[in-house]
């Protein structure tokens, strides 16, 4: 590896990486998507990240180019690789790692719309049940 030139790779990074790849799991860990290493893991390994359409593992070495669907809770994002990155770093700079599509965004805004509508008829109780209304709540259910 020299030690000046074009042939150093670029910050968190080794000749190897470069060439070969970033593991799934530690380059979603790198984007931001994941808070741990351990929860990218096993979010991959449990089929929540999908790279070009196929259910791959953890160690499976991503690349530039590759397109990926994260699922994380309600939410499914599709973005495409732009840069490869070993090292956490700060979200705006962790953002130029992928590009989000625009129909990804604008599903995900629908569907957190559609959440917050649904929720819109719920409202919480005034206050805490009291000793005398917990006690018809365990009559109610103990009904059967």
């Amino acid at each position: 590896m020299e030690m000046y030139g074009c042939n150093t790779p670029p910050d968190g990074m080794t000749m190897e990486d470069a060439a070969s790849g970033v593991r799934l799991d530690k380059w979603l860990w790198a984007a931001r998507f994941f808070k741990t290493r351990s929860l990218a893991t096993q979010a991959v390994n449990a089929g929540k990240v999908r790279l070009n359409d196929n259910r791959v593992r953890a160690a499976k070495n991503a690349s530039v180019g590759d397109k990926l669907v994260i699922s994380i809770g309600h939410e499914e994002f599709r973005v495409t690789i732009l840069a490869l990155s070993g090292v956490r770093r700060p979200a705006p700079e962790a953002r130029l790692l992928y590009h989000e599509s625009e129909e990804s965004r604008r599903a995900r805004e629908e569907q957190r719309e559609l959440r917050r509508l649904q929720n819109t008829g719920l409202a919480a109780p005034a206050k805490r049940p009291g000793k005398r209304d917990r006690r018809k709540i365990k009559e109610f259910i103990r009904k059967d």
